[in-house]
């Protein structure tokens, strides 16, 4: 008899316990969600290169990580000899912990691996900043949603200059 009353008493507790239970952290993409889609992508404002391709930005491992993959269209790129009309490249979004901040890691075929934490000016607006204090330059990638049209910039700061220089800029509707 008194096992049937703790159950009783238990079962009368549960509602009362689910309340205080731990809520879950809010979604950490929602600030940059966005970017999320199949981006068509044509360069401007960058002298000696004409190219084109797509990215996609989408959602992977059960919503832990947004992944963006590129890919370019090599038959539709004009550049000079030392630029990759076949580049490809991948950037994986993360958190370290719920309610940490949005970092990311790029890797291209190039071999090169940026690191970037990731911050969302606006509602319409992403930056991808590395860090200042690593050796060598500083890159940030920039993300602009303007009505359909997602434009994006890839700068980058050379040690002990203030000025970012575009290496490239894109712009693109959604396919």
């Amino acid at each position: 008899m008194k096992f049937l009353f703790w159950v009783f008493a238990f079962m009368l507790a549960l509602p009362a316990v689910a309340q205080n239970a731990p809520q879950p952290y809010a979604d950490p993409f929602k600030p940059i969600a966005f970017l999320m889609g199949t981006w068509g992508a044509k360069t401007v404002n960058t002298p000696d290169v004409a190219a084109a391709g797509a990215y996609t930005f989408r959602s992977e491992l059960n919503g832990h990580v947004v992944a963006r993959q590129s890919i370019s269209d090599a038959a539709k790129c004009k550049g000079p000899a030392d630029f990759n009309c076949e580049h490809g490249d991948m950037l994986y979004i993360y958190a370290d912990a719920p309610g940490q901040p949005l970092q990311a890691i790029y890797f291209d075929n190039e071999g090169h691996v940026i690191h970037y934490a990731v911050t969302a000016p606006t509602p319409t607006s992403a930056e991808f900043l590395s860090d200042s204090k690593r050796p060598g330059p500083q890159f940030r990638l920039f993300y602009e949603l303007k009505g359909t049209v997602m434009n994006g910039k890839f700068q980058i700061r050379m040690p002990g200059q203030a000025d970012w220089k575009s290496y490239l800029e894109w712009t693109g509707s959604k396919q």
